[in-house]
């Protein structure tokens, strides 16, 4: 082989290496440009809050005018007194990060001011309009080892094009001649100090609230949801995407998952502010926590089924079906041990969420002295559909069951026809199982959300391999 016959096999080892071993998410939050404006709005009003704020510092200097001579003048206590930002655009530059735009932002400010010269002092106050304030800056986002999100301002600048400063006092006609110098100095360290604030706000108050992202959500004391990022936050010409792990895992024991997530194919949508895509791979690492912390283990006894089921589960009962039952155990009451062998592998499509679930059914009889009889071990099969929907954040849930499937895998009283039984295994399902299930899905899972932000206009939607969640946002303040 020659040089540049290896030279290519490498290229193409190099390539496939880097395909196979590439993190597909688990999970993908999209923000839109709606949803970029609406946080820009919240944005933008915490910066106009703590631009008004801006402590500026006291000036003074020589200025030489004419028929005066040289003129000694000092500006102290500058006070701002407004800062409005009323026109400002934020766009996601790809590979780079978001850009926010500010035009025409005006301020108002007043201070003391205090002049020498030859043998005479004076001093006033003045008023300071600045207008046409121009700010641009660069918000680059990324991760750290947590997979926590990142945000930084690489780079931020303010243009101030039109200072107007009055003075007042006797001698207020003498600083107007020499305004133009007080005007300068003043919009350098308004365009400076302008930015400093900028970036003191993205450090203390953005990044530390896009940090308020879950990595981990704590789902109840057996499991748990990674939501880290497996890369930075990448922008493109339409939204903001965020791929996370999306992976549930048993708090006991945290064991790697045997497949791994496929690509999700995002639809273009934008009618909504933010999209979740929660792929097949996300839903299946549940059924694999929830299998390994041995949460799918379920027992079913008299107490349990509901008082308007008629229904008594005791060995006179299904001694109908098995009549060597009451010979060996007669009229003790049974107890029903459901567990699933392996974990449930569920399927996502354009039709919604569906799998087919093993279980293993282990009935007992409860001995008099409250020991357990192993009577049969029944193996149930069936068809699931789940319906999903949001609820406070969550992603709530219930599950449908078809028709059911038995046979026999084991059985210490002889054999017997497991379709004489089917009603009364689904009665069981029906009335004891299922509402439990149900239940705990009902409580939800939460989504991935910045503290204080709550849905609105839910949308659900499902696509091949994942489950596409579409809503509008909004930020609630504390208090």
């Amino acid at each position: 082989m020659g040089m540049q016959s290896v030279a290519v096999a490498c290229g193409a080892l190099t390539l496939c290496l880097a395909l196979t071993t590439a993190t597909n998410p688990g999970f993908v939050v999209r923000i839109t440009q709606a949803g970029l404006d609406y946080a820009q709005e919240q944005a933008i009003a915490t910066l106009e809050r703590k631009l008004s704020q801006l402590k500026l510092p006291d000036i003074s200097g020589d200025s030489r005018v004419l028929r005066v001579g040289k003129v000694h003048y000092e500006l102290s206590r500058l006070r701002l007194r407004d800062f409005h930002l009323p026109y400002s655009r934020i766009t996601p530059i790809p590979n780079v990060g978001l850009q926010v735009s500010i035009s025409n932002a005006f301020a108002e400010l007043d201070g003391d001011w205090r002049v020498k010269f030859l043998f005479i002092r004076d001093h006033g106050s003045f008023d300071l309009k600045v207008e046409n304030i121009y700010i641009k800056i660069l918000l680059r986002l990324g991760s750290d080892t947590s997979g926590k999100p990142t945000i930084s301002t690489p780079d931020c600048s303010a243009h101030i094009s039109k200072v107007r400063v009055l003075f007042s006092g006797k001698l207020g006609w003498l600083y107007n001649l020499f305004h133009s110098v007080i005007e300068s100095r003043l919009r350098k360290i308004l365009e400076d100090k302008v930015c400093d604030k900028v970036a003191m706000s993205v450090y203390n108050e953005l990044q530390t609230y896009i940090r308020t992202l879950p990595v981990t959500a704590r789902i109840d004391d057996k499991i748990g949801i990674d939501y880290s990022l497996v890369a930075p936050p990448r922008a493109t010409a339409q939204s903001l995407d965020a791929d996370l792990k999306g992976e549930f895992y048993s708090l006991a024991h945290r064991s790697p998952v045997p497949f791994s997530p496929l690509p999700l194919a995002f639809p273009s949508d934008h009618e909504r502010m933010v999209y979740f895509g929660a792929s097949s791979y996300f839903f299946n690492t549940a059924g694999i926590a929830y299998h390994e912390a041995g949460a799918l283990v379920f027992e079913i006894t008299e107490a349990m089924i509901p008082k308007d089921v008629e229904f008594k589960l005791n060995t006179s009962v299904f001694s109908a079906f098995i009549p060597q039952l009451e010979e060996m155990y007669p009229n003790m009451p049974m107890k029903f041990r459901l567990s699933t062998p392996t974990a449930p592998f569920l399927t996502v499509g354009e039709g919604g969420i569906s799998f087919q679930p093993i279980v293993d059914i282990q009935a007992y009889a409860i001995l008099p002295s409250s020991s357990l009889a192993p009577l049969f071990l029944l193996s149930l099969t069936g068809n699931v559909s789940a319906v999903i929907n949001v609820r406070s954040g969550r992603i709530v849930g219930s599950l449908d069951v078809g028709r059911i499937r038995l046979s026999l895998k084991d059985s210490a009283v002889g054999t017997f026809q497991v379709r004489m039984m089917q009603s009364l295994i689904n009665i069981l399902t029906s009335s004891t199982l299922l509402p439990r299930l149900n239940a705990r899905l009902d409580e939800g899972f939460p989504l991935p959300l910045l503290d204080r932000i709550q849905l609105s206009n839910i949308l659900v939607r499902f696509h091949q391999n994942f489950l596409l969640l579409g809503a509008d946002v909004r930020f609630q303040p504390r208090g």
